[in-house]
């Protein structure tokens, strides 16, 4: 994108700052909310935590998304910082585990977020939904990995969470300082505002490390589809929303203060009503309790369903059957006690379902993920921008456990065990850890 055109586009954002947001679904408000009950911090942040850090997800943002010319924002930040080749998920590569893996640092088979929806042979009582606010707020289901913003408080800091997976439930007893239940009502707009606002704080009260989370893009592209107009609606809405966000780091002079990281959980693959594949068709579904469905079908046998299930494993067409102690080790997947005993992985571009799943969606998704997470569809742009990182630059692609170190590294604080390695972004430094005074 041309400078000139940037610069009008931050103009016209920063006057809409004042604009009122009456007429938004917002049910959140532009005041910080301290809905954390933490209190007693006494340790003190290290110097280089004094530069916020700011972790953005596109929620579904395929890599490849930012080259239709639909997000300036992005293309300015990529220009003017530094860009990876891509940001490759974990496996499976759906919404939970990646987030969690974003700030934990560790793969879904150590975290235990290993889908939207578990079971656990040590909770019994209930089973884990991404709707279920119930359990997304137990830290028992969050508990064996700890997220950044924990560390960050044990350090000292402060942390706020514009929505982020786990950050609704006290983590090792804490949440962030600031956090908010998660409203997919709150637009792009108002997310960005209450972001703003926290940076708004007088110093010795604002956060150090803040999360911000999208999630149009990957709604469309499950409901009309990778290439559907929808979609490239929903890339301008979020990219506008950014362009929001430069524009009031600009007018608070925190714009060569602030280090970004844009990141995201996985891609999207286009699928459709002609590619949906029933479990029904080899087995009694009667007989297993479907735990997640799609891209993979996870299950567990019920009394009387067992040789049924044993006899579905190997090849078939379009989709293969393995119990967890098969998947291939190079997706560090099937260890964790919440992974079911059969896992079926559909073909690029399949669903794999059962009929009563089937029926109570209603409908076949029209973009779909949770494939295998070395298929470029799954990969996801990784874009950092701010004083710490080069300038036009341009690194290789790297895992998303890698990304944890390095936010460790920019807020100053000592990362927890991790799976990722620090020198996959070191390259993307000004000024790399050890020449640091």
């Amino acid at each position: 994108m041309k400078p000139r055109f940037f610069l009008a586009l931050l103009g016209s954002t920063l006057l809409c700052l004042g604009c009122s947001t009456a007429g938004s679904h917002a049910s959140v408000s532009a005041r910080p909310a301290a809905a954390s009950t933490h209190t007693g911090v006494t340790a003190v942040m290290p110097r280089q935590a004094h530069n916020p850090l700011l972790l953005v997800s596109i929620d579904g943002m395929r890599n490849d998304y930012t080259e239709r010319g639909l997000t300036p924002t992005l293309q300015y930040l990529a220009e003017h910082g530094t860009r990876a080749g891509f940001l490759r998920p974990s496996y499976p590569s759906i919404t939970f585990p990646n987030h969690y893996t974003l700030v934990t640092g560790l793969r879904p088979d150590r975290h235990g977020v290993v889908a939207n929806f578990m079971r656990d042979p040590t909770i019994p009582e209930t089973r884990f939904s991404m709707f279920d606010r119930a359990t997304t707020g137990d830290a028992r289901w969050w508990n064996d990995g700890k997220p950044l913003w924990t560390t960050v408080s044990e350090a000292g800091g402060r942390s706020a969470a514009m929505f982020w997976v786990g950050s609704e439930a006290p983590v090792h007893g804490r949440h962030p300082e600031f956090w908010y239940p998660f409203d997919i009502s709150v637009d792009a707009t108002q997310r960005v505002d209450n972001v703003l606002a926290w940076l708004d704080l007088p110093a010795d009260q604002r956060p150090h490390f803040i999360t911000l989370y999208f999630d149009s893009v990957d709604t469309a592209g499950h409901r009309h589809g990778p290439d559907s107009a929808q979609l490239d609606r929903a890339l301008v809405e979020v990219d506008t929303a950014l362009g929001r966000l430069l524009a009031g780091l600009r007018a608070r002079r925190l714009d060569d203060t602030v280090n970004l990281v844009i990141a995201s959980d996985h891609g999207m693959l286009a699928t459709g009503d002609d590619k949906v594949l029933y479990l029904d068709d080899h087995l009694d579904a009667s007989l297993i309790d479907p735990i997640w469905t799609g891209a993979y079908a996870a299950f567990d046998a019920l009394p009387g369903g067992q040789a049924q299930a044993d006899a579905l494993l190997g090849k078939h067409l379009y989709f293969e059957c393995m119990t967890r102690e098969q998947i291939p080790a190079r997706f560090a997947y099937g260890k964790h006690r919440r992974v079911p005993r059969y896992h079926c992985m559909a073909a690029p571009g399949w669903q794999l379902t059962t009929r009563d799943a089937f029926q109570r969606k209603g409908h076949a998704l029209q973009g779909e993920h949770g494939y295998d997470n070395q298929l470029q569809a799954m990969h996801s742009p990784f874009i950092v921008h701010g004083p710490a990182f080069k300038r036009g630059h341009r690194i290789a692609g790297i895992d998303n456990v890698d990304v944890y170190p390095l936010l460790a590294h920019l807020l100053g604080v000592s990362p927890e065990p991790h799976d990722g390695q620090l020198a996959a972004t070191l390259d993307a430094l000004i000024t790399p850890p050890e020449e640091r005074p």
